[in-house]
């Protein structure tokens, strides 16, 4: 069985964790780390049991850096929450 190595983008939220693998558009959770990455395992295999599934010849090199953007709010007052 050949294997693949895929990138797995790791994040928290709420009160648990969502992983993604972007070469597959597929993501998971779980309430640990270790839980959503087992999780989106099982959901990157079971995508790939799709015989129309579009496997891609290597993984990708994800660059992740920091932004710095006006808010309009005075600092501290930043309340966390999806746009």
């Amino acid at each position: 069985m050949a294997k693949l190595l895929l990138t797995a983008w790791v994040q928290r939220e709420g009160d648990g964790w969502v992983a993604l693998c972007p070469e597959l558009d597929v993501a998971s959770q779980g309430k640990t780390v270790e839980e959503a990455l087992q999780n989106l395992k099982e959901a990157i295999e079971l995508c790939l049991e799709d015989e129309d599934a579009e496997v891609p010849e290597r993984p990708m090199t994800p660059l992740i850096t920091s932004v710095e953007v006006e808010t309009g709010e005075a600092p501290g007052r930043l309340r966390p929450q999806s746009c």
